[in-house]
């Protein structure tokens, strides 16, 4: 049984962006739906695909690397654990990589990034960072 789903997707991109796949299969849910969407929209990955099948779904995501093969991210950290939930107030919001990457933050409004929530004056638990 798995505790952790979204240690469990961040590994999954991790590996794969390691062999530098083009895409990578994740069980879906909602939440990593959301963590997809805030990925799209800052340009970490080129898109994503939802496919039902007789269990939860399947969340198909397409990696995004330079045209020289670099990769675009490179680093995923898991903030938050099963173990030791990590909250941040509004005053004191992480960075990740000095402002070049982003924190992802469950809040009381949704996943946000470290930027919306300095921008809204809100806080929550700290899910991860990518850079």
């Amino acid at each position: 049984m798995m505790t952790d789903p979204i240690a469990d997707m961040l590994t999954r991109i991790r590996n794969a962006n390691m062999i530098r796949a083009e895409k990578v299969d994740i069980p879906a849910s909602k939440l990593k739906l959301e963590i997809t969407k805030i990925l799209k929209e800052k340009g970490f990955i080129k898109g994503y695909k939802v496919f039902k099948d007789k269990k939860q779904g399947v969340l198909r995501i397409s990696l995004k690397y330079a045209s020289d093969g670099e990769r675009v991210i490179t680093g995923l950290k898991k903030i938050t654990k099963p173990g030791r939930r990590v909250y941040a107030d509004k005053n004191h919001i992480p960075t990740a990589m000095g402002g070049f990457g982003i924190v992802l933050i469950s809040t009381s409004r949704g996943i946000v990034t470290d930027d919306s929530c300095r921008q809204q004056g809100i806080g929550g638990e700290i899910l991860c960072s990518i850079w």
